[in-house]
């Protein structure tokens, strides 16, 4: 767009390619809208509404993960529809965990981010160089996180550099600090409920499974945290609410799991849990 005067509306810096990362762009020309600058510090004695929480499994041929749809503000339900789960770019997605405002806008600044490397430089960024532009991220919200607003999130990603394709799905934790950590376990949970979601995915997580034993997996390891987890919400069969799950392969690349597709395999679940109960 032009003035009349046939000069640009913009400034150069939005023509410029000078750098790749669309963060470092954001916080030359506009930091005020950073996740971290739109929040004051003074914010972490409000009850902000968290949300939990997510599990990550590994399959043969790729990997998922998935999200409850619960999120609280102290002992109350603040939503109970919240999209934790959210694909990133072609070949991975993100689950958050943690303050649920900031954890929307830092998964959204991270999707640009990655459109905006691909776009700039004509390639994607490798596996790695995913993971590690996401820690930074997460290391630029430790000041709101030590002021009690944090934000965790948990990566899935298949690598299409791997040599070997059974350990081409990855899935990727971080600490507050930006710590990044590969889960060599082949599933991994964060959240309030993942103490119990691990129990679950421990006696139910098998690698040769095909892509629809863990769905199931991962649905029956967030009913599990629902079950002693007040802030992890379990399948909704009233309100026709259930999980969120995006499976990551080498030939679909990142997709989301079809509503009807996850509420068959969780009313499922429930008839069996009620059929073992009588």
């Amino acid at each position: 767009m032009e003035h009349t005067s046939g000069k640009s509306a913009l400034p150069a810096a939005y023509f410029s390619s000078a750098t790749s990362s669309f963060s470092d762009f954001l916080r030359a020309q506009a930091p005020e809208l950073l996740p971290e600058r739109r929040v004051s510090t003074g914010a972490g004695g409000l009850d902000a509404p968290h949300g939990t929480t997510i599990v990550a499994v590994k399959f043969a041929g790729g990997v998922l993960i998935a999200g409850d749809r619960r999120a609280t503000s102290g002992n109350l339900i603040a939503s109970r529809d919240m999209e934790k789960v959210h694909v990133t770019d072609e070949y991975s997605a993100v689950g958050i965990a943690g303050s649920a405002g900031l954890a929307i806008e830092m998964m959204r600044l991270y999707a640009v981010e990655l459109a905006h490397y691909e776009k700039i430089e004509g390639v994607s960024l490798s596996l790695d160089g995913k993971t590690n532009k996401l820690a930074g991220l997460v290391k630029s919200n430790l000041e709101m996180a030590m002021a009690g607003l944090a934000v965790l999130p948990l990566f899935v990603g298949y690598d299409l550099d791997a040599e070997d394709a059974k350990h081409a799905g990855r899935i990727i934790s971080y600490d507050a600090t930006g710590g990044r950590y590969e889960e060599s376990a082949g599933y991994h949970a964060i959240g309030s409920g993942s103490l119990f979601a691990k129990g679950s995915l421990k006696k139910l997580y098998d690698p040769d499974a095909d892509v629809e034993a863990a769905i199931r997996t991962a649905v029956e390891a967030l009913y599990d945290a629902a079950d002693d987890d007040t802030a992890t919400g379990g399948p909704d069969l009233v309100r026709r609410i259930f999980p969120t799950i995006v499976t990551v392969t080498a030939e679909q690349g990142a997709v989301a799991v079809p509503l009807e597709q996850t509420t068959a395999v969780a009313e499922a679940i429930v008839a069996a849990r009620a059929e073992r109960g009588r």
